[in-house]
C-alpha cells in the first residue's frame, strides 16, 4: 500500500462526523485504521467496488478501471441507477492489463486508454479507478492522470481505492475523497439562488430521486448537485455554492458533508425519503435550514401547505392496503439508513417489525431504530441464513424484505420475499414511493402461489407415492396404456 493511500485512509478514519471512530481512544483509533484485512474480510464488496458504485452514477463522465477485465465485469452496472440524459456511465471502460503489463507496468496502457476515450467520446472528465493488481505492481495513477490532464485539457480524476485497502464502506469514503481533492470547488455555477441544495449519498436507484425532485421543484428548491445519482460532472464540481447539504446515507459519504461545512460553511443534516412522516420531516428540515441561510421566510409556510396536501393524498391511497396489512410481521434484512427509515414506513403501513438488520448501520442509525421501535427493538447484527430460515419457517414473520442474496432463504421457507436493496425494480422514495412499497408488499403476501407451494408433495420422504400417481409396481402396463391411447388402440391391440 502506497504512503499516500495510507495517509488518505488514516484521514478518512479521523472523520469528525463518524461517531464510531471518535468514540475510540487515540490508540484504538490508530490501530483500527492501520490493521490489515483478514482473508475474506472484503467479501460482499471491496474498497474498489465501494468507490465505483459511489461515483459511477455521475452519468456524463467516463469511468475507466485500471486493472484486469474481471474487476470491471464485477463492478459494472451493479446498481439500477437511472440517468435523465447521458448514458456514458453505462459503458464499461477498462485497461484490461495482461501478464506483460504486470511485469513492465501498465502506466503507458493507462495513458493510451485515456486518450482513446477522449478521442472517441469527448466526456467532460474521466475517472480512473485503481485496482489491486495495478496498485501492487506500483502504477502511479495520480501521476498519469496529472500528465493526461495537462496533455488533453480535461480533468482526469484518479480514484485510488484498490480492493485490498478495505471493505466497501471504506471505498465509498475514498471515492468521496477523490471528489473533494479533484472535483468539488473547481467550477463556478452559471448562477445561484437562495434555494440551492446538494443531496449527498443519493444514487437515484430505479429513479427514486425523480420521485422527490417534483416536490422540491414545487417549492422552488433547486438541486444544485446530487452526489452522485443522475449527476453531472460540472454540477458536482460547482457543489460548493449550495446553501444546504442533505445526507441521505451517512455511512457512505459523510466526509463530503463535514469537509464542505469546514471549507465553505455549508450546514448539513441527515434525512430520509422513505415513509410519509420521514419525507415530510425532510422537507421541513430543508426549508428550515434554507431560511437560516437567507431564503425568504414564506418558504416555511409553502412547505407546510405542500406537506398537508401530499400527506392527505398518500394516506388516502394506502388506506385500502393498510387494512389488509394490519398486524403483518416483517423481517427486515438490510442496513445503513434503510435499517430505520424503512421501519418507519412499514409501521405507517400497519405492519409489525420482528427484526431489523444493523450490520451496516452507524451509531446514529441504531439510536433512531430505538427511537422508532422502542427499547424492545430487535436489532440483528449478523443473522445467518439458517437463523433467517428458522424465523420464517416458524411463522414468526409473514414476509422478508432484504437484498437479492437472501431471497433464496425465504423461497426455501416458502415465505413471501420483497427486494428492498439496490437490485430492485420499484422505487420506494417519497410519498409516491410509500404507496408503491405497500402495494408491492400486499402483492407479495397475498400472491396465491404461496398457497400452492405449501401443499405437501405427492410423495413421501421414502420416495414412495401417496396415491397421486400409479404405483411403481406396474410401470410398463401404465406406459403401454398411455402409448396405446395416443394412437387410438386398446392395450390388447398393441404388438408385444
Amino acid at each position: 500500500m502506497s504512503v499516500s493511500l495510507k495517509a488518505k485512509i488514516a484521514e478518512v478514519f479521523e472523520e469528525p462526523g463518524c461517531d464510531k471512530n471518535q468514540g475510540k481512544s487515540e490508540k484504538e483509533r490508530k490501530k483500527g485504521c492501520t490493521k490489515q484485512l483478514s482473508p475474506g474480510a472484503a467479501a460482499g464488496g471491496c474498497a474498489f467496488d465501494g468507490a465505483k458504485i459511489a461515483l459511477q452514477p455521475i452519468a456524463d463522465v467516463a469511468h475507466l478501471v485500471h486493472g484486469p477485465i474481471a474487476c470491471e465485469g464485477n463492478s459494472w452496472d451493479n446498481r439500477h441507477s437511472g440517468s435523465s440524459g447521458p448514458q456514458l456511465y453505462r459503458s464499461g471502460f477498462t485497461t484490461d492489463i495482461n501478464e506483460l503489463d504486470v511485469v513492465y507496468g501498465g502506466e503507458k496502457r493507462l495513458f493510451k486508454s485515456i486518450r482513446e476515450i477522449i478521442e472517441k467520446y469527448n466526456p467532460p472528465a474521466v475517472f480512473v479507478y485503481q485496482t489491486c493488481v495495478t496498485a501492487l505492481v506500483g502504477d502511479d495513477i495520480e501521476a498519469v492522470c496529472q500528465r493526461a490532464t495537462e496533455k488533453f485539457g480535461k480533468p482526469i480524476i484518479p480514484v485510488n481505492a484498490p480492493g485490498f485497502a478495505g471493505p466497501k464502506n471504506l471505498g465509498n469514503k475514498l471515492g468521496a475523497e477523490a471528489l473533494l481533492d479533484y472535483v468539488i470547488g473547481t467550477v463556478e455555477p452559471d448562477f445561484t439562488t437562495p434555494y440551492d441544495i446538494n443531496i449527498i449519498g443519493e444514487y437515484n436507484l430505479v429513479g427514486e430521486l425523480w420521485q422527490v425532485k417534483p416536490l422540491l421543484d414545487a417549492l422552488g428548491i433547486r438541486i444544485l448537485s446530487c452526489i452522485s445519482g443522475d449527476g453531472r460532472y460540472n454540477e458536482v464540481a460547482s457543489a460548493h455554492r449550495a446553501k444546504v447539504n442533505m445526507m441521505v446515507c451517512s455511512k457512505s459519504m459523510i466526509n463530503i458533508a463535514t469537509k464542505m461545512e469546514q471549507r465553505w460553511g455549508i450546514p448539513y443534516f441527515e434525512g430520509s425519503f422513505y415513509g410519509i412522516g420521514d419525507m415530510s420531516d425532510t422537507l421541513r428540515q430543508i426549508a428550515k435550514l434554507l431560511v437560516k441561510q437567507g431564503a425568504p421566510d414564506d418558504l416555511l409556510d409553502r412547505t407546510e401547505r405542500l406537506i398537508e396536501v401530499e400527506e392527505a393524498r398518500a394516506w388516502l391511497r394506502i388506506a385500502e392496503y393498510k387494512q389488509r396489512l394490519q398486524g403483518k410481521r416483517v423481517l427486515l434484512i438490510t442496513g445503513g439508513v434503510k435499517s430505520w427509515s424503512v421501519v418507519a414506513a412499514l409501521q405507517e403501513g400497519g405492519m409489525e417489525i420482528v427484526g431489523t438488520s444493523i450490520k451496516k448501520s452507524t451509531k446514529e442509525d441504531k439510536e433512531k431504530i430505538k427511537e422508532i421501535m422502542g427499547d424492545d427493538a430487535h436489532m440483528i447484527d449478523d443473522m445467518t441464513p439458517r437463523e433467517m430460515y428458522n424465523m420464517l419457517r416458524d411463522a414468526r414473520a409473514d414476509i422478508m424484505l432484504s437484498g437479492g442474496r437472501s431471497q433464496f432463504v425465504a423461497l426455501k421457507a416458502r415465505m413471501p420475499w420483497l427486494d428492498i436493496n439496490q437490485e430492485r425494480y420499484h422505487p420506494y422514495g417519497g410519498y409516491e414511493g410509500m404507496v408503491e412499497l405497500v402495494r408491492e408488499i400486499d402483492r407479495a403476501i397475498y400472491n396465491p402461489v404461496w398457497q400452492q407451494v405449501r401443499i405437501p408433495a405427492p410423495w413421501g420422504d421414502d420416495g414412495e407415492t401417496l396415491g397421486a400417481v400409479l404405483p411403481s409396481a406396474q410401470p410398463m402396463d401404465y406406459l403401454t396404456e398411455v402409448a396405446a391411447k395416443s394412437i387410438g388402440l386398446t392395450p390388447e391391440e398393441v404388438p408385444s
